[in-house]
């Protein structure tokens, strides 16, 4: 008992001795409405929509650089979304083309169509942050603490390096960093690694839950410093030729992948190159999510290692000494990037979980697509090389998808949403959701959502879902990834509301490295079809077991059923936003025609509102 008590004693002093050395007893204090913990690819997207909603926001970020992986970590050979201009990410791409001169400028390799010098992306961030006078970005400091009243996040503290701390309070939170790492102090419910078949009901999960996740990246710049140039770096610690021998001695989907194929993988403009090689190259795997700060960025040497050894087995090995760390990127001492590249971390246990099967069957018996508020095209693509260790499941071909808005909701804690790639989805549908465009996407919306709660002075699951998703289309931003509507087609926003109504149905389909939603806005439908969407929008409405071609009329006839008066006078006087070509009632009407006159005349998304489920209350 006397062991027990002076153990006690010793480890209380040990505690006040530590605060009083390392505690900072003025921390500075701060207010905002919105905080955002982490200027990453999702966070800055995040900060922008939520100041650009008239919300004063503050993001906190630990280095000097806005936009995370697509940044900070040097991964700036972006996957997916080429064809689906979007919200903050077409903003991003169009500034991207003004700098590099036109859109073929920023195809420079064969993994993207957009790539880019990664401090090119940092200065078109904070360029646009900039703008915004409803936007304050701190850099330097590191998140220590989430603040709380009983169940709500209230704000967070942070730190600098020289540990001076700040506190800043907030009516809402959104935790933007890479691993989760905000939501995990909150107290917040989260998944880890892969979950079990009988967790989320994919067929292609395993067996049994493990806490793996996938292999991370150290990625680096290369320059090309000129024929004759030596730049081999000095041979890193417990450097291994053969982790490296096979990188560029492959076929990959019947395709020969010599070293030059290997190296112009992540070629980015002005002869620079992203060293981000899977297979035999700077994949690693470490255990490092629940980590304390010190101990991650210790372990997170090992990627270093890997990375550096990489970069010397291409210059000696394989013969490109003049190809070095790049000397006009990051103003880091080792020219490497901020931050490692996380593909996985915490995953929320959100109010909803997104899985692979609402992918695969987007009209199935949990109807999430009408909460969709970020939309991705790439496939499941997971990194598991370097653990050998990890079950081997198969990943099928999917459509495009939208993120619903539940996922980025804690289950149980207020006053917190989750963005970046710590959101509410499975490990196996995390390997699509988690890529570059799609994040940044994601962000934006929890940014909508989370100006929508201040404003309206609502916990953010009380909120209207309609009302966060109107933000994004106002915003030009898709709920369904629809690739032959773009935002600068005038029916844009009617045919998203429809759409995400289930009024009109799209069709998804895989297709190599960049998957398609299609909605057809040019062809016509028959008068059987028009009515079970619209008896699943509305029970009232009858389906009917007419085949015939829907016309403006028929089309007429079947909404007045939901609204209880003839529409036609209506009609009419709004024909002009209906169609571009000669009205009249007798005509086959298209589906993009369809679109406005059904929007505009039941409103879809003011006459119903839905639940997080997906299905109208």
């Amino acid at each position: 008992m006397v062991f027990k008590q002076s153990t006690y004693i010793y480890i209380l002093l040990l505690g006040i001795l530590s605060c009083l050395t390392s505690c900072d007893p003025n921390p500075r204090i701060e207010n905002t409405e919105i905080l955002v913990i982490g200027g990453s690819t999702s966070g800055i997207a995040a900060g922008l929509q939520a100041s650009r909603c008239g919300v004063p926001t503050t993001i906190v970020e630990e280095t000097q650089w806005l936009g995370g992986m697509l940044t900070s970590a040097g991964v700036s050979a972006t996957d997916g979304n080429h064809a689906l201009h979007s919200g903050i990410w077409d903003e991003f791409q169009k500034q991207l083309i003004k700098h590099y001169g036109s859109e073929t400028a920023l195809a420079t390799g064969w993994v993207s169509n957009t790539q880019f010098e990664p401090h090119i992306g940092d200065s078109i961030f904070k360029a646009m942050a900039s703008a915004e006078k409803k936007l304050t970005v701190l850099f330097g400091y590191h998140l220590t603490e989430i603040i709380k009243e009983g169940n709500k996040v209230t704000g967070a503290v942070f730190e600098n390096g020289k540990k001076s701390q700040l506190r800043i309070n907030s009516k809402i939170v959104i935790d933007a960093t890479d691993l989760g790492d905000g939501l995990a102090m909150s107290g917040a419910a989260y998944d880890l690694g892969m979950e079990a078949k009988s967790t989320t009901g994919e067929e292609y999960a395993p067996e049994y839950a493990n806490k793996i996740v996938q292999d991370l990246t150290y990625a680096a710049i290369l320059k090309d410093f000129g024929p004759g140039a030596d730049k081999t770096i000095a041979k890193p610690k417990n450097y291994d030729a053969t982790i490296y021998k096979g990188c560029c001695s492959m076929t990959v989907d019947s395709i020969l992948i010599d070293c030059n194929k290997m190296l112009s993988y992540g070629r980015l403009p002005n002869q620079k190159f992203m060293v981000n090689w899977p297979r035999h190259g700077n994949d690693i795997y470490l255990d490092v999510v629940e980590m304390g700060r010190i101990q991650r960025v210790q372990e997170l040497l090992k990627a270093k290692e890997r990375t550096l050894g990489f970069i010397y087995y291409i210059q000696t090995e394989l013969g490109h000494k003049n190809l070095g760390l790049a000397d006009d990127e990051f103003p880091t001492s080792d020219k490497l990037p901020f931050v490692a590249y996380h593909r996985e971390g915490r995953r929320l246990q959100g109010i909803e979980r997104m899985t692979i099967n609402h992918v695969l069957d987007r009209y199935g018996k949990s109807p999430l697509y009408r909460t969709g508020i970020s939309v991705g095209d790439y496939p499941v693509d997971h990194h598991h090389a370097c653990n050998p260790e990890t079950p081997k499941i198969a990943f099928p071909a999917v459509p495009s998808f939208s993120i619903p808005l539940g996922t980025l909701i804690p289950e149980k804690i207020d006053g917190l949403i989750v963005s970046d790639k710590a959101i509410s989805v499975s490990n196996i549908i995390n390997g699509a959701t988690r890529l570059q465009p799609c994040v940044l996407l994601t962000g934006q919306a929890a940014g909508a959502l989370a100006a929508v709660g201040v404003k309206n002075n609502l916990p953010v699951r009380e909120i209207n879902i309609r009302s966060v998703q109107q933000v994004l289309l106002d915003a030009k931003a898709y709920l369904l990834p629809l690739v032959d509507v773009a935002p600068t087609d005038r029916a844009f926003q009617a045919i998203q509301r429809v759409a995400a109504s289930g009024i009109l149905k799209v069709k998804g389909e895989p297709y190599k490295w960049a998957n398609r939603t299609w909605f057809f806005p040019d062809t016509t439908l028959t008068v059987k079809e028009f009515s079970e969407g619209l008896h699943e929008f509305d029970n009232k409405v009858a389906i009917s077991d007419d085949e015939s071609k829907l016309t403006v009329s028929k089309a007429v006839r079947l909404l007045s059923g939901i609204l209880g008066r003839d529409l036609l006078p209506e009609v009419q006087k709004i024909e002009e936003n209906i169609t571009t070509r000669k009205f009249d009632l007798q005509m086959a009407i298209t589906k993009r025609e369809l679109s406005v006159l059904t929007d505009q005349t039941i409103r879809p998304f003011e006459t119903k509102q839905i639940g997080f489920d997906g299905f109208y209350r």
